[in-house]
């Protein structure tokens, strides 16, 4: 198990170092990505700043003009971490909201536990303060967490709901990915980018240990979603990995219960989508973006409620 954690820290720390790059589509040639990483690079929020929320003061970027779209980051990650490369796309055509959830990033911690629940209040409260009446929300492995709980908590403020390599039960995980949570322990990410974007955002050396720790503490107390997941209204966009760290059986529970499991040509289409990316892992998912926006654009433009195509 200590082999498996320690090989899983050393993916984590080459995944946040490449995950700044965007990556080269199929036929595109080296210098047209050259000039998409110079963009991605050279893009400014036309707003950010501090929000109060819950005795937070929570950081917050703003990109682009058009539907609301706000990205959830995953554990330990901050908003250049996670979605640098992806925010240039997004704000093309969306008003694209990216945050720094408790204790992460320039959001500074407080004494009150890390909760999903918690997280999701967060969002919501930073969302009323910018007179965002309603968004998507789109979440990556604990930001999909914080994603569902968003939909449970605050359906009024959640439009559509796209969730990538992200649980609602706390066993959702592969049976030895949930027992390697346990193992995990602050010494093993020392001299990982994850230390080093702690430290380079302000926050004291001194306390990052205890960040890992109650970062880590979200998911060694059993959590089930499953009920209020399964009926709330909003549609969803589910992504895994063939690889993830995400029980396929999971994945598929939650899809039937929102309608899939059926012929689209026979009963109609559900509102709901399921996407298993091949050759993917859990990190992995951030790396495959080419693939994924595409299918999230077209998901969060849809008109669900049309009929099939027919011949």
């Amino acid at each position: 198990m200590n082999k498996l954690i320690t090989s899983l820290l050393i993916i984590i720390a080459v995944a946040v170092m490449i995950s700044c790059q965007p990556r080269p589509t199929d036929g595109q040639n080296a210098s047209t990505n050259d000039q998409d990483t110079v963009a991605s690079q050279n893009i400014q929020p036309a707003e950010s700043g501090y929000a109060d929320v819950n005795g937070l003061k929570m950081y917050y970027e703003v990109y682009g003009h058009g539907n609301p779209i706000v990205l959830l980051h995953g554990s330990f990650m901050s908003i250049p971490l996670n979605w640098s490369h992806i925010i240039p796309r997004l704000a093309k055509d969306r008003k694209v909201i990216v945050l720094e959830m408790q204790g992460h990033g320039r959001t500074r911690d407080t004494d009150r536990a890390l909760s999903y629940e918690g997280m999701a209040d967060d969002v919501s409260g930073l969302l009323k303060q910018l007179r965002i009446n309603s968004a998507d929300i789109l979440g990556y492995s604990m930001g999909g967490g914080v994603a569902f709980q968003m939909a449970v908590r605050h359906p009024e403020q959640v439009r559509r709901l796209v969730v990538l390599s992200g649980t609602y039960t706390h066993d959702g995980w592969w049976p030895d990915v949930e027992a390697s949570f346990a193992t995990m322990t602050p010494e093993m990410f020392k001299g990982s980018q994850i230390e080093k974007q702690y430290d380079s955002l302000g926050n004291d050396p001194a306390h990052f240990p205890e960040f890992v720790k109650k970062v880590i503490s979200i998911d060694l107390k059993p959590y089930d979603w499953s009920k209020d997941v399964k009926t709330m209204k909003t549609p969803v966009f589910l992504a895994i990995g063939d690889a993830d760290g995400v029980q396929y059986e999971h994945a598929l529970e939650l899809f039937r219960a929102r309608g899939g499991g059926k012929m689209g040509d026979i009963h109609g289409l559900p509102q709901s989508r399921l996407a298993i990316i091949p050759g993917t892992t859990h990190i992995g998912m951030m790396q495959r973006m080419d693939w994924l926006i595409p299918m999230i654009n077209d998901f969060l433009d849809a008109d669900l409620n049309a009929p099939p195509p027919t011949f």
